[in-house]
């Protein structure tokens, strides 16, 4: 087999975790890649640790930004005001802050290798596979650039709510990192709805749908693979693969081998967080 490369999804904050995952004799060796399906911080109690221990692996691992993570630039920049729920303020007062905040605003929004589309929640339907990563890289080019404070100020809206080609400026750059960080549901035209948490087992609302299901998707001949819906939880399709399996909710951090999707599940009641539904 080739270097195995992990899939693993939404950590959080939940370092006691993650340490256990990547210490599990399947993965702890030394040819192992990880991709990290983004929200690498922020609702458990370890965020600083994570961030920490997921630099550290360096080119060994490809770390796709979240929402979470993004709300942390946000904060860092002065952009946004914490949270009650937030857990990175230790990243903002720890000595290491200025290099760890320079390592996350480098980090990709989207991830193609080995017929594996990796983003943090969504790719809307008119987007091909490289169509994504060239959005993708707009928006990455934006976070790495001399003035990107003031360029993460667009990213705050919900609207527009469906694409277009000849979208410019704020509104390109707030649909792309809508779709990419924050989507789960939209209508079967492919309109984003940013305000559906649940699981779509026990949507009734006819006009909604999954991302993933609207009729048309341009990346049904890959495989995107995804985080961010807790409540959807572990789902494995040829076309499609969920692995935020709620650990900072309780549930279990999830790695997926990509040959040969042998699952791996870490339980994660330590990290069990009292706020009253995922974000």
């Amino acid at each position: 087999m080739d270097n195995p490369i992990w899939m693993i999804g939404d950590v959080q904050g939940c370092g006691t975790p993650l340490d256990a995952l990547l210490k599990h004799p399947e993965i702890d060796q030394p040819g192992s890649r990880f991709w990290f399906a983004g929200d690498l911080v922020n609702r458990g109690p370890q965020s600083l640790a994570s961030l920490r221990r997921i630099k550290a692996l360096g080119d060994r691992a490809i770390s796709i930004l979240g929402n979470h993570d993004l709300h942390l630039l946000a904060v860092s920049a002065g952009i946004r005001a914490p949270s009650k729920n937030d857990t990175i303020q230790e990243i903002l007062d720890a000595p290491d802050a200025q290099e760890l905040i320079d390592w996350l605003r480098n980090r990709p929004l989207a991830h193609f290798e080995a017929g594996h589309l990796m983003i943090h929640a969504g790719v809307l339907h008119k987007w091909t596979a490289q169509k994504t990563l060239a959005l993708a890289a707009e928006v990455e080019a934006v976070l790495r650039g001399k003035n990107w404070q003031k360029g993460l100020q667009k990213m705050y809206g919900n609207e527009p709510m469906q694409w277009r080609d000849d979208l410019t400026g704020s509104k390109r750059i707030r649909i792309i990192i809508n779709a990419l960080t924050r989507m789960r549901m939209c209508t079967i035209k492919g309109e984003i709805d940013l305000n559906s948490k649940a699981s779509p087992r026990g949507q009734r609302n006819s006009t909604l749908v999954p991302w993933f299901d609207v009729p048309g998707r341009a990346t049904r001949d890959v495989t995107v693979v995804f985080g961010h819906w807790s409540t959807l939880g572990l789902m494995v399709r040829p076309d499609a693969i969920c692995l935020d399996t709620g650990c900072v909710w309780g549930g279990q951090l999830t790695a997926m081998r990509l040959q040969d999707r042998r699952i791996i599940q870490i339980p994660c009641l330590q990290c069990q967080n009292p706020a009253d539904f995922p974000g």
